[in-house]
């Protein structure tokens, strides 16, 4: 089978296209045939030697994300997997075989099934983006665990960068829970994607007065803020938090300290709240999963440029052109075709 591998960390150009054999599942595994691979900035971070995860001695498979179908199954797993389409999430994560080859195994939980009429390009945009705007939108005392229909009615809530994977997901998420969902975007083309992602109000923080604008389209404030720039927005957020809000932070952009007007918010009962989606509390991480699985069904997670995400594609054999892609800030959703679509 065909595999993108790379053996130390470095740019896109460390990337190598090889042949492997067909890997066995092991007890609890399914064996997944790939056929479209998702690419995120975790992927060529970790590819850097700067994420979570060096490469293998081995070699390492990136990516974390895809989408497929189940063709063989381990010892203690249901033969009847066998055929089903699946999403994946963190295939890579501490394992040395991600999604950028023809067939990958993995521990069943990890292959959530994916509807058929579902396209494999919304299965491959999941994972990543989709659970940690998942565990954002949750983070908040009065959220609940898992979202659905209406859960966050009531709430309103501001995406920082909604034309990026995860405030794109964040977006979807958030109306579908039934909450008011306010983001912030760089550019008008931007602006017209956070529109079709199904936000109510768009502000442009190159043009507008960011505060007052959030400030009108939600005059008691905010309950959570989705932060993909904690230092920038600092004072803009605590200006337009409401009493007992959380702003969950989800992505790190200039140094690592961040500083805080923290007389404000400990009076009015601010949440910080980290995410990083690998090291979520199980029980949070399970929720995410039915959660996004329930949104899919429903459709409320299409992907596309005509739904608020463009999609930017690349065949395998193109695999470091796609990493450089998602590095160079692409906007949209970088895919990887593992099975040419023709």
């Amino acid at each position: 089978m065909r595999a993108v591998v790379y053996r130390e960390g470095g740019g896109p150009e460390v990337l190598r296209l090889e042949e492997r054999p067909v890997p066995e599942p092991g007890p609890g595994e399914v064996r997944v045939q790939v056929h479209v691979s998702g690419v995120n900035p975790t992927d060529w971070k970790a590819r850097r030697g700067g994420g979570l995860s060096g490469p293998s001695p081995d070699g390492q498979v990136p990516n974390q994300d895809g989408a497929g179908v189940i063709d063989a199954v381990g010892d203690a797993v249901d033969t009847g997997w066998v055929g089903q389409r699946v999403w994946l999430w963190e295939a890579a994560w501490q394992r040395a075989n991600g999604t950028a080859q023809e067939y990958v195994c993995l521990p069943a939980r990890q292959a959530v099934a994916l509807p058929e009429r579902v396209s494999f390009d919304v299965g491959a945009s999941l994972g990543i983006p989709a659970l940690t705007a998942h565990r954002c939108l949750t983070a908040h005392e009065r959220a609940p665990d898992r979202l659905s229909p209406g859960g966050l009615s009531g709430f309103a809530v501001l995406v920082s960068g909604g034309a990026g994977a995860v405030g794109h997901a964040a977006i979807q998420l958030a109306r579908w829970a039934g909450a008011t969902v306010v983001t912030t975007v760089s550019s008008p083309d931007k602006a017209e994607l956070a529109k079709r992602a199904g936000a109510d109000f768009v502000v442009d923080y190159r043009r507008e007065d960011v505060v007052a604008a959030v400030r009108a389209a939600c005059p008691a404030g905010v309950d959570v803020v989705v932060e993909v720039a904690p230092n920038a927005n600092a004072a803009i957020d605590a200006a337009v938090v409401a009493p007992g809000a959380t702003i969950a932070v989800y992505a790190q952009e200039g140094p690592d300290e961040l500083h805080l007007p923290l007389r404000k918010h400990m009076t009015i009962g601010t949440r910080i709240q980290g995410v990083l989606v690998y090291t979520l509390d199980p029980a949070a991480k399970s929720a995410a999963v039915a959660a996004v699985t329930d949104a899919v069904a429903a459709g409320a997670l299409p992907v596309g440029a005509e739904h608020g995400l463009p999609v930017h594609r690349f065949g395998l054999d193109r695999t470091a052109e796609a990493h450089a892609a998602v590095e160079a800030g692409a906007v949209g959703k970088v895919l990887s075709d593992v099975i040419p679509t023709g």
